[in-house]
């Protein structure tokens, strides 16, 4: 059975057929420089679409990649997304199964500049892991500078990360969720709010109190990764601070301990008085 991808690929086909867009299949494949006899198998689902041909198909047609690869927003681009539409180079194995490239501290100024250079990136360490999760979609890792994330992160850790398309940044960062977000000229590990609709900006926190937040132009921004889990050497033990609530939390719950001895008092109370009125 043939994937989603390629089932979301073959009703772009059909709708460009639809629309008289093309005049038949072999139109389509011919137009993509593709053998329609090859192009015949993927539509009766005896074999998967290949990325080369996806590229194709965005470039000639401008099938939306985001539609293909997670089933969200309008099969095909207009002008505008087109023209700011990101290549994102990926790497595989022998078996043509995504490889997830790891991006080391050393690295990361130069992955700024360079995150469209298909050399750099295959120069990069890759590796696979074992959950399902991280064979659907394209996957990155990230070395984490600094004390920014401080207790969340420790300077070291490795975040692996999901690929978010540019076209869903307005609709899918999610305020207070961690990602890696790479501008001009820098990776960074932050929480981000998504103030994209009212002024093109995200707002990048830090979990470690002595950073202020402060604001990235959408412009700016190269790339966006949603971090789905992190690889640590660092195990704290028990008493460790890393380990501890902050302040502001202990605060609170010292509060709610307090409002809760409050109120079984005051249950007693009632409880006494509702008996001795019963006397």
């Amino acid at each position: 059975m043939n994937s989603v991808v390629t089932q979301r690929f073959i009703k772009c086909h059909d709708k460009l057929r639809e629309e008289n867009r093309v005049r038949s299949s072999r139109a389509f494949a011919v137009s993509l420089d593709y053998l329609p006899q090859s192009l015949s198998e993927i539509i009766k689902g005896r074999r998967d679409v290949t990325i080369e041909l996806i590229r194709k198909a965005v470039e000639f047609y401008k099938i939306n990649p985001a539609y293909l690869f997670t089933g969200e927003g309008p099969m095909f681009m207009t002008d505008e997304d087109q023209k700011n539409l990101r290549v994102l180079t990926i790497v595989t194995n022998a078996q043509n199964d995504e490889r997830i490239v790891h991006v080391p501290i050393p690295a990361q100024t130069g992955y700024a500049v360079e995150w469209t250079n298909p050399n750099f990136i295959k120069d990069l360490p890759t590796y696979s892991l074992p959950e399902y999760k991280y064979k659907v979609g394209t996957h990155r890792s990230f070395d984490v500078s600094g004390d920014a994330m401080e207790p969340t992160l420790q300077e070291g850790d490795k975040v692996v990360c999901s690929y978010l398309e540019p076209a869903l940044w307005d609709s899918a960062l999610k305020d207070n969720h961690v990602y890696v977000v790479v501008t001009k000229a820098d990776v960074m590990v932050r929480r981000v709010l998504n103030r994209l609709r009212d002024h093109k900006v995200l707002e990048l926190l830090s979990d470690n109190n002595f950073y202020q937040p402060f604001r990235v132009s959408i412009s700016d921004v190269r790339e966006v990764w949603y971090v789905r889990s992190k690889i640590s050497a660092f195990m704290p033990s028990p008493d460790s601070p890393s380990r501890k609530l902050p302040l502001d939390l202990l605060e609170i719950k010292s509060g709610l301990e307090r409002q809760s001895h409050l109120i079984q008092k005051l249950t007693d109370s009632l409880d006494n008085f509702q008996n001795n009125d019963r006397k």
